[in-house]
């Protein structure tokens, strides 16, 4: 069950009567968008970056590097940008180059967001290996951050350049300085956290677990929140005039969020399925999402109206079959990674069909880590509900899974038996 990107040809469509953007061969993880709004950066769970041209909606190179996920990318300006991945290495490039500049490596698990510094000198990346590490982009040691003792998960450094903000599943913002005091003022938060952008004018929000977006203030006091959702946020931006913050969640929907009435505006559905990247054009009105069915949407925020009325047509609902199924729905998290028939492929993760009975790391035709391949693991009720009582990467250490659990024990043995049903070969 580990979740790692499939390595596929990516079909490139080029036809600009449409406003998304088709080419990924997996869930669209990140995206950037330049100053002036005229190229974006996207990366995927398909290992791979594409930069895009927002005037004609269309696919300028893909950039082939990483051998797994790519979960964050930037724009670094003057031509260039970077990419990081799974594999737990950062790439810069120059637009048209086939190969890297350079290459930074020292994480040892998956990098999973990116910032560069407002003086455009440093590059931050956050990981699951617990840290933080500043890389000069002239060259030179990183410094790294390694107070967070759980997964870092989101990183931005405030507009003024003088502190980096980071926000970790354990529970807590890190407001960190970049000059003198080498001590972060730590803020306890509520719930584990997963995103984090900083406006011009030094307020933080972050993206909690349990679908709300909390504000603080440069100083790190609490400053308010919003529910943005009943599911996890897993992404937010500001807009650039500060007026507005577009959360993402696990659900499929993003909310739009006037910031300084700490009031849900709107709310933009799309297909259904998990939003993983959220980003601005500079007019702050229009809007990016790049989601679980591999397609970039754009989107006006102001209205909450897909920019092409396309964009909300799906195949489906994969789970209809299985409606007032609370398995099913426990399970929906999980759909746009696994399928569950022996007539579907694998997607980013492997199909689950004939899960059961069979042996970790073992299901034709998908590429696994070493690190799972080498554990004792046989795939029953007892050990896929073991999964999500203590989480995969507990359970599973290797996996490119994201960090999951399911706390309640009625939920895990309604997953279980959804699963012994919808996976019979």
């Amino acid at each position: 069950m580990a979740l790692a990107a499939v390595l596929i040809a990516l079909p490139i469509v080029t036809t600009a009567a449409f406003a998304q953007l088709r080419g990924h061969g997996g869930p669209v993880r990140a995206l950037a968008i330049s100053a002036d709004g005229q190229s974006a950066i996207s990366g995927s769970f398909d290992s791979t970056a594409i930069r895009w041209s927002l005037t004609r909606n269309a696919a300028e190179q893909v950039l082939r590097f990483h051998s797994d996920a790519v979960n964050a990318v930037a724009l670094l300006g003057q031509g260039r940008t970077a990419t990081a991945g799974a594999d737990g290495r950062i790439a810069i490039w120059t637009f048209g180059k086939t190969e890297p500049d350079a290459v930074f490596e020292g994480h040892t698990a998956p990098i999973v967001a990116l910032a560069v510094s407002p003086d455009g000198t440093t590059l931050a990346s956050a990981s699951w290996d617990h840290t933080v590490r500043l890389w000069p982009l002239a060259g030179g040691a990183p410094r790294v951050l390694g107070e967070h003792t759980q997964n870092v998960n989101g990183v931005a450094f405030t507009a003024d350049g003088r502190a980096l903000v980071s926000v970790s599943y354990d529970l807590s913002v890190r407001i960190w300085p970049l000059s003198g005091a080498q001590t972060p003022m730590v803020v306890p938060m509520p719930t584990p956290l997963n995103a984090v952008a900083a406006g011009a004018d030094g307020e933080i929000a972050v993206g909690g677990a349990d679908g709300k977006v909390y504000f603080l203030t440069a100083g790190g006091a609490r400053a308010g929140e919003v529910a943005a959702g009943p599911r996890p946020v897993i992404s937010i931006a500001i807009s650039p005039d500060g007026a507005l913050v577009a959360a993402a969640g696990i659900g499929g929907a993003v909310a739009v969020i006037d910031r300084k009435a700490r009031t849900l505006t709107r709310t933009l559905v799309g297909p259904g399925l998990p939003v993983w990247s959220v980003a601005f054009l500079p007019d702050s009105r229009t809007l990016l999402t790049g989601g679980a069915d591999n397609i970039i949407r754009r989107w006006n925020a102001a209205t909450g109206e897909p920019v092409d009325p396309l964009l909300v047509e799906t195949a489906g609902d994969p789970l209809a079959a299985y409606a007032g199924d609370h398995g099913a729905e426990v399970f929906r998290a999980c759909v746009a990674c696994h399928t569950l028939a022996t007539d579907q492929a694998n997607r980013a993760g492997p199909t689950l069909a004939g899960i059961f009975g069979r042996r970790i790391a073992t299901a034709a035709g998908y590429n696994f880590s070493e690190a799972l391949k080498r554990l004792d693991i046989v795939w029953t009720p007892e050990t896929v509900s073991k999964l999500f009582e203590v989480g995969p990467q507990a359970y599973t250490p290797g996996t490119k899974m994201p960090e999951q659990r399911i706390g309640s024990e009625q939920d895990r043995a309604a997953l279980v038996q959804f699963l012994e049903r919808a996976t019979r070969k």
